[in-house]
């Protein structure tokens, strides 16, 4: 991966009423956190809720507050009753980035089960993810060639485009 001029962070939030109550093992948070150190990012934190539209956007908008970087949540994505991810990060994003989220569901035939999207909140990339660890890295892998570039023209930190062409985005 290119060397980026703004540094590389991310933060997880795994959403699981399980994993919150400690009736279920966090698989998914911990693939994304390995996925993404290996990744080239820091990744300066990582917790973990119960599903909750209010109390999920009101973590998603703390967490986003005065950050730079990508924030993954892993969980909730699905279609169960209490799967409501993607309606409590829709309620706190600035700006929708489905191209992404198209391109995450878009690896694996079972990405069709994913009610996942993606988006911009102040200078903070949220992408939502599933559960499963193999589904949350696979997403993660197939938006990864983009996020530096994503993330250093949130900080309006670069010129250099992904195509090599210098025309700012």
């Amino acid at each position: 991966m290119p060397d980026s001029p703004v540094e590389l962070v991310a933060k997880v939030l795994t959403v699981s009423d399980g994993v919150a109550a400690g009736t279920r093992d966090d698989t998914g948070g911990p693939a994304v956190v390995e996925y993404l150190r290996g990744a080239g990012f820091e990744v300066v934190e990582h917790r973990v809720m119960a599903d909750g539209v209010n109390e999920v956007a009101n973590t998603l908008t703390y967490m986003a507050y005065g950050f730079n970087g990508v924030i993954v949540t892993t969980g909730g994505t699905g279609f169960g009753p209490r799967d409501v991810t993607p309606e409590a990060t829709k309620r706190v994003l600035d700006r929708g980035a489905p191209g992404l989220a198209e391109a995450m569901r878009a690896v694996n035939p079972l990405g069709r089960l994913s009610r996942n999207i993606a988006g911009i909140r102040g200078r903070a990339l949220i992408l939502n993810t599933p559960g499963s660890p193999k589904g949350a890295v696979e997403m993660l892998e197939a938006v990864m060639d983009v996020l530096p570039h994503i993330v250093e023209l949130m900080a309006d930190a670069t010129s250099r485009h992904p195509t090599g062409s210098d025309a700012q985005d």
